[in-house]
């Protein structure tokens, strides 16, 4: 079995659609594609949350929080939970989406370019399943966000 074959094998496990491409482009180009796939993965699980368990945290917000006197107006309103839970979604997906521009490009041009010059940054990087650095760094996460996007009854809006 090749190392290609390995990887494909783990990115079907884990659910990718197109399973060898991300695999020969982990293997051809040295990109940390199982390492991305996986953060994203974890990051559209909690995205979706939102759409699947809007039952759930419908209930929790008409009971208490800051946001409950604005989830019983739209119940009030007429909006289901399917709604509430689509709109949530997307509110989720495009934070996200920021955040994870701002891990990649931290400037939000709030600053002038030379305090922004001398400011920290940060990444996100590859570590081997024994837990050691790879030297790898999953840059431009939010490039490959939508890629991820789970479709079917298990992604989006139920």
């Amino acid at each position: 079995m090749t190392d290609i074959d390995k990887l494909t094998g783990l990115f079907e496990a884990l659910g990718a659609d197109d399973a060898s491409g991300w695999a020969e482009s982990e293997a051809e180009e040295n990109i940390p594609q199982l390492a991305r796939y996986r953060f994203l993965r974890m990051v559209w699980q909690d995205i979706d949350v939102w759409s699947s368990a809007a039952p759930d945290w419908i209930a929790a917000y008409r009971k208490e929080g800051l946001a409950s006197g604005a989830v019983e107006r739209a119940v009030q309103l007429g909006l289901t939970p399917g709604e509430l839970g689509e709109i949530a979604r997307e509110v989720a997906k495009e934070t996200a989406f920021g955040l994870l521009h701002g891990l990649a490009d931290p400037a939000d041009g709030d600053l002038p370019p030379e305090a922004e010059a001398r400011l920290p940054g940060w990444c996100l990087a590859e570590l081997s399943p024994e837990g050691k650095p790879t030297g790898r760094i999953l840059g431009a996460l939010h490039e490959d966000l939508d890629e991820v996007e789970p479709q079917g009854p298990a992604g989006g809006v139920a």
